[in-house]
């Protein structure tokens, strides 16, 4: 497949790419009030006074090449972190983004819609290829998707744990595909991680001055060192991501985790598996708990994304977690894909028709359900992935009714399909 290709399935998933600006964070303990589960509320990690703060980093848009196309990855993250680090390691999270646009360019955004509406594909594809280039052209803004959890960094974040939310913008330009191109999100976190092992064990390496204030670009001075478990590291990958962290976890690719790294829970959070292999130990995960989230009404990824993982785990004796969320969609776990913004290419993926108004569907399904706004989507994702985290890396057992579908507290919210297979 190439950025030429203008097959339906392939315009499809080009309209649905979107950008947004962040929302305000939501907070579990908002999601848990005067539910079942409030008494669970409380944190296993210390937080410390001052709350959560936030800083970015930026080693370049071509801070290394893809192995066998030579194509450029950046190296840029923002990462949320207790403003007061205490003295106890804090178990670590990285947050990988799937496949959508790079750049911000909206006269292209304007040109392919305007060459859809006239079928012209050769058009198309060309304005395509200007929002999914890299590095951007001068004077368009990259697409920060990372940005797009801040969220769920923020929540986690509060919770004791530090978050880091890389950006893989290059990856998605890139001419790779299938196994290669979860191959190569995986290897983009191991960079990231490697980069945080330096820093945490001796304060040296690349990560060293290059904090940087996220409104200001200010440079900020912060102390990790000493402050990271990374024993007790996290993933969550959503869309595409879900694939590379899949990857990344499996058996068969701990080799290549950076030295004194250890994952010990993996999230995939409406997981892309566009993989092309019959060979499933190259995703195979025993000795990880593992938890998938799918809305039933995303556009972009199907059933699928329940079934792949299911068959990645299935040697498993650490546990898979399934959460089906009712009227959920692809876009709107990520806020800079998702319509609220007004910004370039911005879009609702699930399936609608006139006669179902404020329902949907996954497209070509005949069924329909109330759809959730952007907040409540968002709200529902942050306390099961904040609570599957709490749950693996720091060993709070409160939330096992809720992880496990025993209580439902946010079934004000949406009716989430829980399975739960402990192991």
């Amino acid at each position: 497949m190439t950025h030429n290709d203008t097959s339906t399935a392939s315009r499809r998933l080009f309209r649905a790419r979107t950008l947004a600006v962040s929302t305000a964070a939501l907070f579990l303990s908002q999601a848990l009030v005067a539910s079942p589960a409030s008494a669970a509320a409380s944190d296993a990690l210390p937080h410390g006074p001052g709350g959560v703060t936030t800083v970015t980093y930026n080693l370049g848009d071509q801070a290394y090449r893809l192995p066998g196309t030579g194509e450029p990855v950046e190296i840029a993250a923002t990462v949320h972190y207790p403003k007061d680090l205490g003295t106890t390691p804090r178990p670590l999270i990285v947050q990988l983004h799937g496949w959508h646009e790079t750049c911000a360019d909206r006269a292209a955004a304007a040109s392919r819609d305007a060459a859809e509406q006239a079928g012209d594909w050769d058009a198309y594809a060309a304005a395509g290829q200007k929002l999914f280039s890299w590095p951007c052209a001068p004077g368009i803004h990259p697409i920060a998707n990372e940005s797009g959890y801040d969220y769920l960094g923020e929540e986690l974040a509060g919770h004791g744990f530090i978050v880091v939310s890389i950006r893989a913008n290059g990856i998605n330009a890139s001419s790779v595909w299938g196994d290669e191109n979860a191959s190569a999100r995986a290897d983009l976190i191991n960079k990231h991680l490697a980069l945080w092992q330096q820093l945490n064990a001796s304060g040296r390496g690349g990560l060293v001055g290059a904090f940087r204030d996220p409104v200001t670009g200010k440079p900020q001075r912060v102390d990790f060192r000493h402050r990271v478990d990374l024993n007790k590291v996290g993933t969550m990958g959503h869309s595409r991501g879900g694939a590379g962290v899949t990857w990344q976890a499996a058996d068969r690719h701990k080799a290549q985790w950076p030295a004194g790294v250890k994952v010990r829970a993996v999230m995939a959070l409406a997981p892309a598996y566009n993989v092309m292999t019959e060979d499933m130990t190259a995703y195979g995960i025993t000795e990880t708990p593992v938890a998938v989230m799918r809305g039933t009404c995303d556009g972009q990824v199907g059933l699928e994304a329940f079934s792949f993982a299911a068959d990645a785990t299935a040697k498993s004796s650490a546990g898979f977690y399934r959460f089906g969320v009712h009227g959920a969609n692809h876009n709107y776990f990520n806020t800079q894909w998702s319509p609220d913004s007004g910004q370039v290419a911005a879009a609702d993926d699930a399936g609608h028709d006139g006669d179902h108004p404020g329902q949907c569907t996954t497209p070509g399904d005949s069924a329909y359900e109330t759809q959730l706004t952007e907040t409540g989507q968002r709200q529902v994702a942050a306390a099961y992935i904040d609570a599957f985290f709490r749950r693996h890396l720091a060993g709070d057992k409160r939330f096992d009714a809720m992880l496990t579908g025993k209580q439902h507290p946010l079934a004000d919210i949406a009716s989430v399909d829980v399975t739960a297979d402990r192991r």
